[in-house]
């Protein structure tokens, strides 16, 4: 997987409290969502996410280098030529020196120029998360299944599947240790175009996977509290919203999420060969696709994705709407944000004050290194080698 995006760049080196309404006509998809409410909870956490995003990717570069190395490390003149790709504003050279924890910054005189390495903590880190991963590969099949299983046709292309490969907690090698492995679940095909496979579910007869939504999970657990107070029968089609401090809603929007909320809708594993046309409308369209997005991204380790790259699953869901339209106009289930250079999507009932609220051993991995990315050019190692929690801190 490293390789491969080694590859690729090589190959290609308003906030606050305005009335929630859906987009008007005249308004474009830019400003609709320049004038979407700004929840200060996550963009915070996108302040922080955002440098965190660099040092991946500088990571991933770094233990990619199919050097002799040991430990791998990167010249930084090719790191230089990649800094307006990888968003380093001020150079590779500046970025790496404001995370020591992270980078080690040296001269090689045999070859007569600067190399960047991981640090022994950051190293760990990754074996860390790498462990987790390995520790939870029947999760991770299981993901990998119920993605497939949305699908109408029971098949993703395979480059839909990289894009999202670390959102799923995949491992790097998941071609290997997950497709390959799992022979009865999964096959490889050739595509349409050239150089292009389809990954697809293999599917018995008498096996038929049937799966629950995590969304149907939440209303069985809602009703089955002896305090519900919300009637179980406008519950059964219902998803949870929840809004920030500050967030003013009209009396329209608040009848039309209602009205919403009753609508019966198929679910995103239900098949739709045979049904019967859905009889809600634009409305109920609209429905099940909120359905499709709400459960891939609680597919998802961190229940965050790009915007971009779940546009990728677009017509594998059957979703034929303007997707960012389509979370701007729920704000109780999903936020947006614009930080960092990209748009990020949070599934919003998963979080509480900036970190999940049913955390897992790949997401905790990942937030030691984020931990160290906090600490900046801080000292502040513990003698056991781990990070203070400044995330936790803040």
């Amino acid at each position: 997987m490293r390789l491969i995006l080694m590859r690729s760049l090589l190959t290609h080196p308003c906030g606050g409290s305005s009335i929630i309404n859906v987009r008007s006509t005249t308004t474009t998809s830019a400003q609709y969502v320049a004038s979407r409410s700004r929840d200060p909870v996550f963009e915070k956490l996108m302040d922080k996410y955002k440098n965190l995003l660099k040092v991946i990717a500088i990571q991933d570069l770094v233990l990619a280098n199919p050097t002799a190395d040991d430990p791998p490390s990167l010249s930084i003149d090719f790191l230089s030529r990649l800094s307006q790709k990888l968003h380093l504003n001020r150079g590779a050279a500046s970025f790496l020196r404001k995370y020591p924890h992270i980078f080690h910054v040296l001269y090689d005189p045999v070859k007569a120029q600067p190399f960047c390495r991981l640090t022994d903590v950051a190293i760990e880190i990754s074996r860390q998360e790498a462990l987790a991963i390995t520790a939870t590969l029947p999760l991770v099949v299981d993901r990998l299944v119920r993605l497939l299983s949305m699908s109408i046709s029971k098949s993703i292309p395979l480059r839909a599947v990289f894009k999202v490969w670390r959102e799923l907690g995949l491992p790097d090698d998941f071609e290997d240790s997950v497709i390959a492995k799992n022979p009865h679940l999964f096959r490889l095909s050739d595509g349409h175009e050239p150089n292009t496979h389809i990954l697809e579910l293999v599917q018995e007869e008498e096996k038929v996977l049937k799966f629950e939504a995590a969304v149907e999970n939440w209303r069985v657990v809602e009703c089955s509290k002896e305090d519900c107070s919300v009637d179980r029968t406008e519950i059964q089609f219902s998803f949870k919203h929840s809004y920030p401090p500050g967030m003013r809603l009209s009396k329209n929007f608040k009848a039309k999420v209602k009205e919403w909320q009753r609508l019966p809708y198929v679910g995103p594993y239900e098949d739709m060969v045979g049904k019967k046309k859905n009889r809600s409308g634009v409305m109920g369209i609209e429905k099940r696709a909120v359905a499709f997005a709400h459960e891939f991204l609680s597919l998802t380790v961190e229940k965050m994705v790009e915007v971009e790259k779940i546009s990728h699953f677009r017509k594998c869901f059957g979703i034929d709407l303007n997707i960012r339209d389509l979370f701007l106009d729920h704000p109780g289930m999903f936020y947006m944000s614009t930080k960092g250079k990209r748009h990020t999507l949070f599934l919003r009932e998963a979080y509480e004050r900036g970190r999940l609220i049913d955390p897992n051993p790949v997401y905790e991995a990942r937030r030691k290194l984020l931990d160290l990315v906090l600490l900046g050019r801080h000292a502040a190692l513990s003698d056991s080698g781990n990070t203070t929690s400044m995330s936790e801190q803040e």
